[in-house]
């Protein structure tokens, strides 16, 4: 039985080659799909408060012939300080000893000497950190310590005792800045602000403490000033535009 074979005319075949290779590229991408230009925007803001708590440090330096009984006047000094901070309405939670040590002492020894450093004597040092949250109370307080017998005194912090709501202050602030910015740019090159693709805060905003102050162990009625606390803080801000 002869055998029937069809040919198609070499054009067929090659449109239909044409065909499904545009099938598998599919249909052009529309212009609205399209990747659209971008503006990028850094934001700076920053907010302030009034410090409503410090934080100082002070503490007794003894020194006596042996290491008993330089720890022994050392512990009962220091012991009288702690009463008169508790005394004043100090809680407990907000007093922490911040520092302890005993170190011998050595006569000085004659110039040209080659003897050895001989043992004069020991000093006991303990340092307390206390936390003041009624500010109205530490002028008075210093005094009571120094009274008590505190000899040594550190430095003196004014903080928050609500940080977390400062820091959100201040980013908000950035991310309206980083706002302002965006649209003043956008208008100025001819464009306009469409969708906000992405939002990236900075680190953590930093609080900048009230400076802080020595105080002398000999000071009265110590005058204070807490001034104030400055959080800052950043944001980036990147938006997409198109031409007005």
């Amino acid at each position: 039985m002869p055998i029937l074979t069809l040919r198609a005319p070499a054009q067929v075949w090659m449109l239909a080659l044409l065909a499904v290779t545009l099938g598998a590229w599919g249909v052009p991408a529309r212009a609205e799909d399209a990747p659209r230009a971008t503006l990028t925007v850094v934001g700076q803001g920053e907010a302030s408060a009034t410090p409503d708590q410090a934080v100082f440090s002070t503490g007794v330096v003894s020194t006596a012939k042996t290491a008993d009984e330089a720890l022994a006047a050392n512990s009962k000094a220091v012991a009288g300080v702690i009463e008169a901070i508790k005394a004043s309405g100090i809680e407990a939670r907000d007093i922490a000893t911040s520092g302890f040590s005993i170190q011998p002492q050595y006569a000085q020894p004659q110039q040209g000497s080659r003897e050895p450093l001989k043992v004069s004597g020991y000093e006991v040092r303990n340092g307390v950190s206390v936390r003041v949250r009624d500010l109205a109370q530490l002028g008075t307080l210093l005094d009571k310590v120094v009274q008590a017998g505190a000899n040594q005194a550190g430095g003196l912090r004014f903080d928050l005792s609500n940080p977390d709501e400062l820091s959100a202050k201040a980013q908000i602030a950035a991310l309206d800045n980083a706002r302002a910015q965006a649209e003043t740019l956008a208008k100025a090159a001819g464009m306009r602000l469409l969708r906000l693709r992405r939002i990236s805060p900075g680190e953590r905003a930093s609080i900048g403490g009230a400076p802080m102050m020595m105080m002398k162990a000999e000071a009265r009625a110590v005058p204070l000033e807490a001034g104030e606390t400055t959080a800052h803080a950043q944001v980036t801000l990147m938006y997409e535009i198109e031409p007005l």
